[in-house]
């Protein structure tokens, strides 16, 4: 897999000592002063690339913060030991470096403790609402590829039950809304729009949200 990684914004003295006094840690053992980002498309992509740093760098830390969000903010980072000093690479999908650009945005121009789940309780809520909704949306799209593969093969609603019953925690569920629509193609289909809206939502929302606090914090100044 070809990698184009991008730049991500300089650390800042203030920021570097802000992380100092927050993480109560030492300047030798920050791991993401040095780093880069990776951006791809979902959930399945970015367990990929992950992968491929790990078999690519032998000596790696994995920070896997989907399951665990620090204030919402959903990614994973490899820590990576370059000429004996240590680089982070942040792996995104789109979604969720969506959000992280819109809570660091937030919290350049608005409130600086946004990112560390700091400032005004209502952008909290938005922003956590809104990530769960991210997490909600790629792991639906997780299911949505693996279920391609079985379209393809056309087997039927009686020979994906018990695959499905065993892949998902909800897999009762999702059989039954697969007999709704009709058998898998059509299930498979309303998925794919359904997501595409979602996604659409995830961005108008985002959008709307750094909008609204960036003109009342202008306003206000």
């Amino acid at each position: 897999m070809e990698l184009n990684p991008g730049g991500r914004p300089q650390k800042t003295t203030q920021s570097i000592v802000a992380k100092l006094e927050r993480e109560r840690t030492r300047l030798s053992r920050m791991q993401d002063i040095a780093g880069c980002r990776v951006e791809v498309e979902n959930l399945i992509e970015q367990d990929r690339v992950v992968d491929e740093l790990k078999t690519k760098f032998p000596m790696t830390n994995v920070l896997d913060r989907r399951a665990k969000p620090s204030h919402g903010y959903r990614a994973v980072h490899v820590i990576v030991t370059i000429d004996r000093c240590p680089v982070e690479i942040q792996v995104r999908t789109s979604l969720q470096h969506s959000w992280a650009s819109a809570a660091e945005k937030l919290s350049d121009v608005y409130h600086p403790e946004i990112k560390y789940g700091g400032g005004p309780e209502d952008i909290q809520r938005i922003l956590t609402q809104i990530s769960d909704f991210v997490a909600n949306i790629e792991n639906q799209e997780v299911r949505c590829v693996n279920l391609h593969p079985l379209i393809e093969n056309g087997l039927t609603i009686e020979d994906v039950e018990p695959i499905i019953v065993g892949q998902y925690d909800e897999g009762a569920r999702v059989v039954e809304q697969i007999k709704k629509h009709g058998g898998l193609k059509p299930y498979f289909e309303k998925m794919e729009a359904d997501l595409t809206d979602m996604r659409e939502n995830v961005n108008a929302m985002l959008k709307d949200l750094s909008e609204k606090y960036t003109i009342h914090n202008e306003d206000s100044s």
